[in-house]
């Protein structure tokens, strides 16, 4: 090796170890410096289909667009065969997922239930959360004759999912703990992803620590489970080194003439999070190794929340009219308050909003067409280059692309020949656990 490479990739080693407190695991390394795969040609010419694309796509490179189209085709047996296909996928390019990670922790959560196996803890068990550490919050007991106002992690996984409360997130990410969190994504195949930060302004100190938490039985008013405060004393690793983002920022009043550093800050790469809800939507289809472990019935649950509205889901919090029926559906609906609904359409999604990233991970099923397919994507809208300054293109560039771009796949999909077509009546029949 030439002396000014060994040079270059000792710079870069430096680099990786000043900015994480431990080397990297191999696991971690083969995903984090693998070739990024191709981009489809099938994908490529939908996206040069609408004018309407055509803006972003362009430029993609300064939009950071990813996108995963996913064909699904059903044997015989109708079991889902997936066909994947990348637009500028690339696991090193950061984003923010936002609020991406709430379904990983939604997952894990419902997990941690199953393997504590405690008599009168479930997910409607009524949960207290105390304080112990800096920048804590308490959020106690509840009582009230409507149930959907009572702590318990179902009903923070309902908050999440329906309209992506954050608080909700905080009380489960303290219920499981950094450590555990990120142990178990490692176990499930996604070393490189990184949870390990609450929705508050808590320094990397702070979001080690997690709270004391108790649970009662519903049925005798008992405690059934009691969780100490803990810490976690693992070391952190960055996959990706270094990361900062634009040219500026604002931070308490103040405006800050550097990048924004996002070294420390949650990172799920855009297969990962499509990876896992997959995994969720049809575990018998992902190898053992990656499936959660959890019930039938967790499993409707996670379904039904994944594709309702915050009014069809019948959750009274979510009645008001601002929660309008495409608050969390950037693929297909833009995200548009007065859009009608398609009836036959059903969109099973996660999506993320933050620092000018826009993300939505989605499985569409239409039974009356007849045609099932995964879309994610995310595209990143920061013109100034300043973060935290709340001016992003987010109505005017961002959720008009994923709207058109949801549009256009499922155009698509609508004359895409199958030899077999999926009767998804059945699947729909299933959703029916609240």
């Amino acid at each position: 090796m030439k002396p000014c490479r060994l040079i270059a990739r000792a710079l870069v080693l430096v680099s990786m170890l000043f900015c994480s407190s431990s080397y990297l695991s191999g696991q971690e390394r083969q995903v984090t410096e693998a070739i990024s795969p191709p981009d489809s040609p099938l994908l490529d010419s939908l996206l040069h289909s609408d004018a309407r694309l055509a803006t972003v796509v362009q430029h993609a490179a300064q939009y950071e667009v990813q996108i995963i189209y996913t064909q699904i085709n059903r044997d015989a047996e109708q079991r889902p065969h997936f066909n994947q296909h990348n637009f500028r996928l690339n696991a090193r390019q950061y984003f923010n997922p936002a609020s991406l990670v709430k379904l990983p922790i939604a997952a894990l959560a419902l997990e941690k239930l199953n393997r504590l196996q405690r008599p009168g803890l479930t997910r409607r068990s009524p949960m207290a959360t105390g304080a112990s550490f800096q920048c804590q919050t308490v959020s106690p007991y509840v009582t009230s004759p409507d149930s959907d106002r009572i702590n318990t992690v179902g009903n923070y996984i309902k908050r999440m999912l329906l309209v992506s409360d954050n608080q909700a997130y905080n009380r489960l990410y303290e219920f499981l703990g950094q450590e555990s969190i990120n142990s178990r994504l490692t176990q499930l195949g996604y070393p490189t992803a990184r949870v390990i930060r609450r929705f508050a302004p808590c320094d990397t100190t702070a979001n080690r620590h997690t709270n004391p938490i108790e649970f009662r039985n519903p049925a005798t008013g008992k405690p059934s489970y009691q969780q100490a405060a803990a810490v976690n004393q693992q070391p952190y690793t960055f996959p990706l080194g270094h990361v900062a983002k634009g040219r500026a920022y604002q931070a308490g009043g103040k405006f800050i003439q550097r990048p924004y550093n996002f070294t420390t800050a949650n990172y799920l790469p855009l297969q990962d999070i499509t990876d896992i809800l997959k995994s969720v939507l049809f575990p018998q289809a992902v190898s053992t190794a990656k499936r959660f472990q959890l019930t039938q019935n967790d499993y409707a649950f996670l379904r039904y929340y994944l594709h309702h509205t915050p009014h069809s889901s019948g959750y009274s919090l979510y009645t008001p009219s601002h929660y309008f029926d495409a608050y969390k559906k950037y693929l297909y609906y833009g995200r548009n308050r007065t859009v009608p609904t398609n009836p036959t359409l059903r969109i099973y999604n996660i999506v993320g909003m933050s620092h000018g990233y826009l993300a939505d991970v989605a499985y569409f099923a239409d039974a009356s067409q007849h045609t099932e397919f995964m879309l994610s994507a995310v595209v990143y809208v920061n013109k100034d280059g300043v973060l935290n300054d709340g001016v992003y293109e987010y109505e005017s560039i961002g959720l008009p692309f994923l709207k058109a771009l949801g549009e256009v796949i499922t155009r698509y999909e609508t004359s895409r020949p199958r030899s077999v077509m999926p009767t998804l009546e059945k699947d729909f029949d299933l959703e029916t656990i609240k």
